[in-house]
C-alpha cells in the first residue's frame, strides 16, 4: 500500500501559478499511474492529468491543456502538477491518486490523498 498527501494549494488571483506536490510512502511511486483529480462542491471528482508510470507519457482535460503540467520526481518519491494562469472554475479541492491502469476514471484508481484546496478569485 502507498499513502499520498497533498500540498502546496492556496488561495490565488486570476493568472497567477501554483506547484501542487503530492508526497508518497510505503510504496515508490514508480509502481503507479499517478493522476490528479479535482472537486468542486456538488460536483463530481474529475480528472485533470495523468502520467504514466514511468512518466513518459502524460494526458490532460481539455480544461486545463496547455496551462496544467504532471511531473514525477522518483528520487523525492513526489508527483507535481504546475499550474499556471489558473482560473475561478479551477476553484476546487485537488486530489492526488495512484493505480494500475492509464485512466481518467476516478474508479480505476485505488488509493488517494486527502486533498489540498486550492481557490482562485477573479
Amino acid at each position: 500500500q502507498v499513502q499520498l498527501v497533498e500540498s502546496g494549494g492556496g488561495s490565488v488571483q486570476t493568472g497567477a501559478s501554483l506547484r501542487l506536490s503530492c508526497a508518497a510512502s510505503g510504496r515508490t511511486i514508480n509502481s503507479y499511474v499517478m493522476g490528479w483529480f479535482r472537486q468542486a462542491p456538488g460536483q463530481v471528482r474529475e480528472g485533470v492529468a495523468v502520467i504514466s508510470r514511468i512518466g513518459g507519457g502524460t494526458s490532460y482535460a481539455d480544461s486545463v491543456k496547455g496551462r496544467f503540467t504532471i511531473s514525477r520526481d522518483i528520487a523525492k518519491n513526489t508527483v507535481y502538477l504546475q499550474m499556471n494562469g489558473l482560473m475561478p472554475e479551477d476553484t476546487a479541492v485537488y486530489y492526488c491518486a495512484a493505480g494500475a491502469v492509464y485512466s481518467f476514471g476516478r474508479d480505476r484508481y485505488d488509493y488517494w490523498g486527502q486533498g489540498t484546496q486550492v481557490t482562485v478569485s477573479s
